[in-house]
């Protein structure tokens, strides 16, 4: 249904998402698809993903079907990775992305010069604060990535951690829940309400039901059309949903706060 929705809808961009997208059995078709209809294909990878058994293709296959791929790494210090995903991550991560290079991946400098292979770095805050200003965090992670690993990138993409499952369960737990609900609102601000990516995207889970954004989705919020939830993207097509209303909550703040945050990073 996804493939038939994206042959008429016009979307431009088929951005896959997930814990490790790469696992769903569908994946490599979706993607073949799309890349046929000349969609802009994007790949939210954890990386880890390219050093277990039976994905030693991955990487390769993402390259030839000219792939842009968003690459979590929370920090560029080993021992701030490592605690916030686990130990052994930061070592994993960082030869996948040495293997990404070599593929072509990151541009200049990765001996495939002029190859379009996009390859951006996700960072997300380790703790109840909002991100660092991008372009100065990215310059970070430029210097030390290079100088410590000769690894090359296109661009850094900060996102701010929304105060919901995991995040806001280890908040709760913390009793920190309600501080940083109230940084997120008091950092609210009004010129990021425009690019927001609820008003330019749709989400749809495994399933094929249609959410505003990812983090409705997690909430179970559906995206609601002429009175009626639960859509299917199947009935989707020739709908126009352009002014169609956005479900929101207190978690929405997490994109509008500072510099906003959003799939494509900062917002301002």
């Amino acid at each position: 249904r996804v493939v038939a929705y994206l042959r008429t809808s016009g979307v431009k961009t088929l951005d896959i998402t997930g814990g490790a997208p790469e696992l769903n059995p569908h994946f490599r078709y979706l993607v073949t698809e799309a890349r046929c209809l000349g969609l802009r294909v994007m790949d939210r990878s954890n990386l880890t993903i390219l050093e277990e058994p039976g994905f030693e293709d991955l990487a390769g296959f993402l390259a030839a079907h000219g792939v842009e791929i968003a690459a979590s790494l929370p920090c560029y210090l080993q021992e701030n990775v490592d605690r916030q995903r686990g130990a052994g991550v930061y070592e994993k991560s960082i030869r996948a992305l040495q293997r990404l290079n070599a593929l072509g991946y990151g541009n200049s400098g990765s001996g495939h010069p002029g190859t379009g292979l996009v390859l951006n770095l996700v960072y997300n805050p380790g703790g109840p604060f909002l991100p660092p200003a991008q372009d100065a965090l990215e310059r970070d992670y430029r210097r030390e990535l290079s100088d410590r690993f000769g690894i090359v990138f296109n661009k850094l993409l900060t996102l701010s951690n929304m105060p919901i499952e995991r995040f806001g369960s280890t908040l709760i737990s913390k009793g920190q829940f309600h501080d940083y609900m109230q940084l997120l609102k008091q950092s609210h601000c009004e010129q990021n309400l425009s690019s927001v990516m609820c008003r330019s995207m749709i989400s749809v889970d495994w399933q094929g039901y249609v959410y505003d954004c990812d983090f409705n989705q997690i909430l179970g919020l559906p995206i609601a059309l002429r009175g009626r939830n639960k859509i299917h993207i199947g009935e989707l097509a020739g709908q126009d949903i352009a002014n169609n209303p956005i479900a929101i909550a207190d978690h929405c703040y997490g994109c509008t706060a500072g510099q906003g945050s959003s799939c494509g990073g900062a917002l301002n």
